[in-house]
């Protein structure tokens, strides 16, 4: 029987969403909730696998792990971009890799949920009042204040739009900015210098590769506003996270609100966890019924698909 595994399932709810028992004639599928607490349990754990069906950004899918699952055929991941899989090892193994569609809505309304927590000092208030306390911050208003938008792709022009509708300035800077995007959102374009010096929140939303890794920097929080917070819930490497951990404890800026890390799941002795200033989630981003409803429906289908020697969605 064809073996199938599932990983990354960290809710413990791919069941939810199909109906594995219609599957159990055709394919013999395990379910793995929990991270591999390293590379070689993966391998230990896979070898006998034929297909992965993965979530995005998760377990690493390295050359050396593919070296080792000599049995596999296929690798299935949540959304058509995947930086934890090693395409290139993967071509050479001839291994198909597919993919899914994704609502890029979620990774917008999150990045308000940051923002907005971080204006109003709602983790501060939120612990404050199971203490018994009452009232013990002032927060900051929206109206009026600057947006810097690193990226003004899919997501980054939603929370501009959201922006708008707070009554906030928006100014945008990538390496590649689309000028009428922009003209279109009523966005202003900057150099990336004006950007950190005059946003009071800047918000990450580009895509994570050799121009934007460790875009920001020490270098980087000293421009920016002692009062500015920054926002990333695009990838963890596009910050420097100990230059991060050095602005937020010597209040370089106000605050940041972050969802993405270098290393997930973040470590649970990790020092961003253990600071005021720093509104942390964990990797929310794409965590919403309706993407998991996407990923998993169309994840079978991409395994039917390719079981039978047609595979759709591919990616190369």
């Amino acid at each position: 029987m064809f073996k199938v595994a599932i990983l990354d399932d960290y809710q413990n709810i791919a069941q939810e969403f199909v109906n594995l028992k219609k599957l159990s004639g055709k394919y013999e599928i395990k379910i793995f909730s929990t991270p591999f607490k390293n590379e070689e349990e993966a391998i230990e754990e896979l070898k006998e696998f034929e297909a992965l069906l993965i979530m995005r950004e998760r377990t690493l899918i390295s050359k050396n792990l593919l070296n080792n699952l000599k049995k596999l055929k296929f690798i299935i991941t949540s959304g058509m971009r995947n930086k934890a899989i090693d395409l290139q090892a993967a071509k050479e193994k001839n291994i198909i890799v597919t993919g899914t569609e994704i609502n890029s809505n979620p990774a917008a309304e999150l990045t308000w949920v940051l923002i907005l927590g971080l204006a109003r000092n709602i983790k501060m208030e939120i612990d404050n009042m199971f203490q018994g306390y009452w009232q013990t911050t002032l927060g900051v208003e929206l109206e009026g204040k600057i947006l810097g938008l690193i990226g003004l792709g899919k997501i980054g022009s939603k929370v501009a739009k959201i922006a708008k509708a707070f009554g906030m300035q928006v100014i945008a800077w990538s390496e590649n900015l689309d000028l009428a995007k922009c003209k279109e959102l009523d966005v202003l374009p900057v150099t990336k210098e004006d950007l950190l010096k005059t946003s009071d929140f800047i918000s990450i939303h580009v895509v994570l590769g050799d121009r934007y890794k460790e875009l920001i920097t020490l270098k980087e929080f000293d421009m920016m506003k002692k009062t500015a917070y920054l926002i990333n819930t695009s990838r963890g490497p596009i910050v420097n996270e100990d230059d991060l951990i050095i602005a937020l404890s010597t209040n370089v800026i106000a605050g940041a609100g972050i969802d993405v890390y270098e290393k997930e799941p973040l470590p649970a002795d990790h020092k961003l966890r253990f600071l005021p200033n720093a509104l942390l989630l964990p990797h929310l981003g794409y965590v919403t019924a309706e993407n998991y409803s996407i990923f998993y429906n169309q994840m079978i289908e991409n395994l039917e698909a390719c079981v039978s020697g047609k595979p759709i969605r591919k990616i190369e």
